[in-house]
């Protein structure tokens, strides 16, 4: 079964499905998600998990497993789907531009508690000098 991007889907499961799909089916998600089961039965529960008329679910941690799966193989419909059901827009963001991001972001975080290290320095050494 071939998935296209930009296909339309009914629901989350369906969207889930297709990046299963497009990630080599499920006896090969299953196995990467629930290394601990057999290959058969790995790809059983998350065939499961994926059929609204079954109990079991997947955790909200396996839900974005199959996203950043997804991600990672450049299919991004399923993505889109969640994002557009919940009203967002989703893009995807080129990993090497997110570090450099964090970086600065950490730098300015840094930069921030230095501040607030001498301003609470200049406040303990004015209160300091009052007590003698």
């Amino acid at each position: 079964m071939q998935v296209e991007i930009g296909e339309c889907f009914e629901c989350v499961n369906d969207a889930l499905t297709s990046a299963v799909v497009a990630l080599g089916g499920y006896k090969k998600v299953g196995p990467a998600m629930r290394p601990e089961l057999p290959i058969e039965q790995a790809g059983n529960w998350l065939r499961d998990c994926l059929n609204p008329a079954r109990r079991e679910k997947l955790s909200p941690e396996q839900f974005l497993l199959v996203l950043r799966m997804a991600q990672r193989q450049q299919y991004h419909a399923a993505m889109d789907f969640v994002a557009f059901d919940t009203g967002y827009k989703a893009r995807p963001v080129d990993p090497s531009s997110q570090e450099a991001e964090l970086q600065t972001r950490f730098a300015d975080a840094v930069d921030k508690l230095t501040a607030i290290q001498a301003q609470l320095q200049r406040v303990q050494a004015r209160e300091a000098a009052r007590a003698h």
